[in-house]
């Protein structure tokens, strides 16, 4: 086939040779066209991304600008805190300062005691700490001027008489003060052995029991089982010279009576 065609002197396929060629140099051609195109945009690009970096750049230096105003007057607005605060404190310290030099003068000028005490109904009021505390006052003034050396004769013997006077009627009052005795009241069960136990002849024999801050009081009997009934009674006594220990056994003795005691209630007086 080859050999047929390179004999033929006729160029048959010239058309689309040219055409073929046409349709190359058109690509050529349209190639060339964009590349300038592209170069165009490039720059155009390009001066797009100056004039962002250019703002963003103008940006920065103003938000520097608004940071370094802002932190000035926010160490403006603290200074002007702590200047108040200041001065707040000074008047505080001020006052205190009156505040002492009054309680200062207060003390010096001797204010006069008074020792209140309520018991048992009755108002006690003593000034003797106070009129001590003159007293030792005006000794140590006097000892000021006391010549060392000198002989005991010298003191004013009028003002220690009168001192141990005041102190001896003031521990004489202090004795015949009424002391507190601590009472307790006590609710006691006394439990017979059986039904057939003489209850008041138990009962006689309970208050027998005679001891120094004891004292008896009301009883009754109330039901216990099966017929039988105890005996509850109440009693006072004083709990620095009676063991409620003690009274229990003391019951207990009563061994054809009693057979236990029991404890119903404890108070305090």
């Amino acid at each position: 086939m080859m050999c047929s065609v390179t004999a033929e002197s006729v160029w048959l396929q010239q058309p689309r040779y040219e055409a073929a060629e046409a349709d190359f140099q058109c690509y050529l051609n349209k190639s060339r066209t964009p590349t300038t195109q592209d170069n165009t945009s490039c720059s155009a690009l390009v001066t797009d991304i100056q004039q962002i970096r250019q703002q963003i750049q103008t940006a920065m230096n103003n938000t520097g600008e608004e940071k370094a105003g802002a932190q000035t007057v926010g160490l403006e607005q603290r200074v002007s805190l702590l200047e108040k605060e200041n001065r707040e404190l000074k008047k505080a310290v001020e006052e205190l300062k009156k505040m002492t030099s009054a309680l200062n003068l207060q003390l010096k000028s001797g204010t006069k005691a008074n020792v209140e005490v309520d018991k048992n109904s009755n108002n006690i009021v003593t000034k003797m700490d106070v009129e001590e505390t003159k007293d030792a006052e005006s000794s140590e003034e006097d000892d000021d001027d006391v010549n060392l050396f000198g002989s005991d004769e010298e003191e004013d013997e009028a003002k220690v008489r009168e001192r141990e006077e005041r102190i001896k009627a003031y521990q004489l009052k202090k004795s015949k003060k009424p002391a507190l005795i601590a009472k307790s009241s006590v609710t006691l069960d006394v439990k017979p052995w059986d039904d057939e136990t003489d209850m008041k002849k138990m009962e006689e024999c309970v208050r027998t029991i005679q001891m120094d801050g004891l004292l008896w009081g009301a009883s009754k009997l109330a039901p216990l089982a099966y017929g039988i009934k105890k005996l509850i009674i109440l009693c006072v006594v004083e709990d620095e010279k009676v063991s409620v220990d003690d009274l229990q056994e003391k019951i207990c003795e009563f061994e054809d009576y009693v057979q236990s005691v029991d404890i119903a209630a404890f108070n305090k007086i």
